[in-house]
């Protein structure tokens, strides 16, 4: 077993030193003991001796953790350790800060009375910590005596007040020195008017890392080139974190992704805007102004096409398009998934990704389709990850299997419990030999007659609450998603019907059904309040065939039921009316060979309408209230 190799401190140090000296623009006023370094091109100072450092630990009462006691023996302290900490504490300085900042009072104020005790001992750190800023902007920085690894390094605590965040912890004094590094660089990474091109032998070597990263992306090694990248990133390289945060978005991660570098690029904004406007519209409730600074230094014209696109995505109307082979699936691909058919849609789309383009050098992969209100609901981490693993852009790689369907088919699925637990009650409507657009004309009326345009069933529940201005306690109108609920067979659905009324339910399958065959099940076998339910009923051409009802502990049937279909089987067996409901899906799935999208119907976008009422009139005597609004 190899022993690891120390760190070569005076290396690390000496190219730092070097790097930091070239930045230095000619004729910049600075201090003499700066100048003095930059002329020398060393931010350190002598090293410090044995004897010193054993002077510094008897004064302090403890021996010094192995990294900072290295540090010491090539520099006794360092200059611009960062950009926030112009000294560093050698032998002479260091020493117990014993809450010199107020920051220990300060933290304990923020406490509640249920703080435990790692939430103290963090506090606390202020007051047992050895010092080691000597001039910085306010910023702190402390060796704990207390925090303390297997190899006897101590962890480094850093805070500024300017940074409003909680004090950040480093391993050892090497993670931070390098991370000090890092953050100089991230500062230099880009001059300003006057500076010298920053140029080094460290960034043309992760320049380097950043092209081969890029490489590998296109090749399917997106994990390889996302950790270079976030390397690169760190040391603020341009197109490090325009290339990373492509990979990032395609994984779900939506925060503080902003393409920058890239987006404000006319070449890549096709792509890159719609997605990041997409993520503003979902957070900003109207204000602008953070959009705006995420495209600073885009110039007129490409500020008018994010506000454009913006007033699209919030209207629910932007729609992503590519050029070429890969424009063709796009279309087809929003075809399947507007009537409900994402695993579908999906695979359409990976399918074309060979024949996809990228619109320059920079760009990793198709993105602003996540934007498209019908093609956005399509990712999911896992697919993200399919899409990312496969080769593309003209470079070769080995193809990744395919990923799971999001659908489990059949109709199974709606007896398990939803993310919210909300969907004890639901009720639909199956049609055979018709397209999914013919439904409104056998299940409406009138103006209710036309599809509306895509949206989730939330978002069609809040438009009509918005647009409706009359509430009638009688009536009991679906509004219903539709779709092609598989071969030969369209679906009405609705997630939250009104409650059942056994003595006024009127089946819409005979009306449905004209010319073909029909299907309705309503099921509230897990509801809330009142008894547990659920209907079948079965049409022909426009007349009822079969139909039972379960309600108030007992079953009305009517008609030739098919054995698989008969109640008996399901009800009287399980005093739990909850636990046939799955078996009962199972068994109106198998007859019928029709199923559900599950991820369409909860996750993603369909077209939808109003249906007339499920309950009968009212007959002589019976009351009811209408209520109209202004």
């Amino acid at each position: 077993m190899t022993k690891n190799l120390p760190f070569d401190w005076r290396s690390f140090l000496l190219e730092w030193s070097g790097e930091w000296a070239d930045s230095l623009p000619d004729g910049e006023a600075r201090s003499e003991e700066d100048e003095a370094a930059r002329q020398a091109r060393w931010l350190g100072f002598p090293p410090a001796s044995e004897e010193r450092i054993t002077a510094l630990e008897k004064r302090l009462g403890r021996r010094m953790p192995p990294s900072y006691r290295e540090f010491l023996k090539v520099s006794d302290g360092w200059r611009h350790a960062g950009g926030f900490v112009s000294l560093l504490a050698g032998t002479a300085d260091a020493d117990w800060h014993n809450d010199e900042s107020g920051l220990a009072v300060m933290f304990e104020e923020y406490l509640d009375e249920d703080a435990g005790p790692e939430e103290r001992w963090e506090v606390d750190i202020w007051r047992r910590g050895l010092q080691l800023d000597v001039e910085s902007d306010v910023t702190y920085v402390l060796l704990d005596p207390e925090d303390v690894a297997e190899d006897g390094e101590w962890a480094v605590y850093t805070w500024a007040s300017w940074r409003a965040e909680s004090p950040r912890r480093y391993a050892s004094f090497l993670a931070f020195m390098r991370d000090m590094h890092r953050e100089f660089h991230s500062l230099r990474a880009r001059p300003v008017d006057g500076e010298p091109e920053f140029v080094n032998g460290t960034t043309r070597k992760l320049d380097a890392l950043v092209e081969e990263a890029r490489l590998e992306a296109l090749r399917g090694g997106w994990e390889r080139a996302v950790e270079a990248l976030d390397e690169a990133k760190e040391y603020g390289r341009p197109r490090a974190a325009g290339l990373g945060d492509q990979i990032r978005r395609l994984l779900g991660q939506t925060s503080l992704v902003y393409f920058d570098g890239l987006v404000t690029d006319p070449r890549y904004a096709p792509e890159l805007l719609p997605p990041l406007v997409a993520e503003h519209a979902a957070h900003s409730y109207r204000d602008d102004s953070t959009l705006k600074f995420h495209l600073r230094g885009a110039d007129e014209d490409l500020l008018s096409l994010a506000h454009a696109t913006l007033e699209q995505v919030r209207g629910g109307t932007y729609r992503y398009t590519a050029d070429g082979p890969f424009g063709e699936a796009v279309e087809r691909a929003r075809e399947l998934a507007r009537w409900g058919d994402t695993d579908g849609a999906w695979r359409t789309l990976m399918d074309a990704l060979p024949l996809w383009e990228p619109l320059g050098p920079d760009h990793l992969a198709p993105l602003g389709w996540v934007a498209d209100p019908l093609l956005g609901p399509l990712l999911a981490p896992e697919r993200g990850r399919e899409l990312l693993s496969a080769p593309r852009g003209g470079q070769a790689g080995e193809a990744p299997g395919p990923t799971t369907g999001l659908d489990p088919g059949g109709l199974a699925w709606l007896a398990e419990p939803d993310p919210g637990n909300n969907r004890t009650s639901y009720r639909f409507v199956l049609v055979e030999g018709v397209e999914p657009e013919e439904l409104p004309a056998r299940l409406a009326d009138g103006d209710d007659t036309v599809l509306n345009e895509p949206m989730t069933l939330w978002e069609a529940r809040h438009r009509l609450l918005h647009h409706q201005r009359e509430f009638s306690s009688y009536d009991d109108k679906a509004l219903m998603a539709v779709g092609r609920a598989g071969p030969g067979w369209s679906f009405a659905f609705e997630g939250d019907p009104a409650a059942f009324d056994r003595r006024r339910f009127v089946s819409p399958a005979p009306a449905a059904g004209a010319g073909t065959r029909a299907v309705v099940v309503w099921s509230g076998l897990r509801a809330w309040h009142g008894e547990p339910f659920f209907h079948l009923s079965v049409a022909r051409d426009g007349a009822e065939q079969y139909a039972f009802t379960y309600a108030d502990g007992e079953v009305r049937r009517s008609g030739d039921i098919p054995r698989a279909l008969d109640p008996s089987r399901f009800f009287g067996a399980s005093e739990d009316a909850a636990e046939v409901e799955r078996p009962l899906l199972e068994a109106v799935a198998g007859e019928f060979g029709a199923h559900l999208p599950r991820h369409a119907i909860v996750s993603g976008r369909l077209h939808t309408f109003t249906t007339r009422s499920w309950t009968r009139p009212p007959r002589d005597g019976e009351t009811y209230a209408v209520i109209r609004m202004g």
